[in-house]
C-alpha cells in the first residue's frame, strides 16, 4: 500500500484550513486517512502551521512520500533536515550528539527569522496606521477650517476706510 503525508481541506470557500494527514495514496482527498499529525492554516501571516514533529518523522521513516505542498510544510519545519542528520548518523558520518546540535543551531535560526518577520509585519502595520492617523486629523483640520470661514461674516469696512475709498473715486 502507498502511504501518503498530504493536505485534506477543511473551512468554508475562499478561507482553507488544512490537515495534514497520512493517508492511503488511492483514497480521495478529503476521505479516509490513517493518521492526523497536524494542521496548516495559510490565512495568516505568517501561515500557521502546528504539526507533531516525531510522528511526522516516524511515517517518513516508515517510506511515506509527502505531496509537493506537504514537502515544503515538513521541510520548513525542519522535519526533513532532521532525517537529513539521522540519515548521516546511521551512515557514520557523525554521532548523534553532533545531529541534534545541529539542528538545534538550526532551529535557533529558523525562529529567529520568523521572529523577525512577525516583528517587521507588527512594525509595518504600526506605520501604516500612524500614517492613517496624521491624514484623518490634517483633513478634520481642514474641515474645521472651512466650518470656520463659512460661519464668520465677512468684516465691514471700518468708517475711515470708506471715506478714503470714495475719495479715491472722485479724484478720477
Amino acid at each position: 500500500m502507498a502511504v501518503k503525508i498530504r493536505l485534506q481541506r477543511h473551512g468554508k470557500k475562499g478561507k482553507p484550513f488544512y490537515y495534514v494527514v497520512v493517508a492511503d495514496s488511492r483514497a480521495p482527498r478529503d476521505g479516509k486517512f490513517i493518521e492526523r499529525i497536524g494542521s496548516y492554516n495559510p490565512n495568516t501571516n505568517p501561515a500557521t502551521i502546528d504539526l507533531n514533529f516525531d510522528k511526522a518523522l516516524d511515517w517518513l521513516d516508515k517510506g511515506a512520500q509527502p505531496t509537493d505542498t506537504t514537502r515544503a510544510i515538513l521541510s520548513y519545519k525542519g522535519v526533513l533536515y532532521k532525517k537529513h542528520l539521522l540519515g548521516g548518523v546511521k551512515k557514520g558520518a557523525f554521532d548523534e550528539a553532533t545531529a541534534d546540535t545541529k539542528f538545534e543551531e538550526w532551529l535557533k535560526a529558523k525562529e529567529a527569522k520568523i521572529q523577525g518577520k512577525k516583528e517587521g509585519l507588527a512594525q509595518t502595520k504600526e506605520e501604516v496606521k500612524k500614517a492613517a492617523l496624521a491624514a484623518e486629523a490634517k483633513k478634520k483640520a481642514e474641515i474645521a477650517e472651512a466650518i470656520k470661514a463659512k460661519n464668520t461674516p465677512p468684516a465691514e469696512e471700518s468708517p475711515a476706510e470708506e471715506e478714503a475709498a470714495a475719495s479715491d473715486e472722485t479724484a478720477e
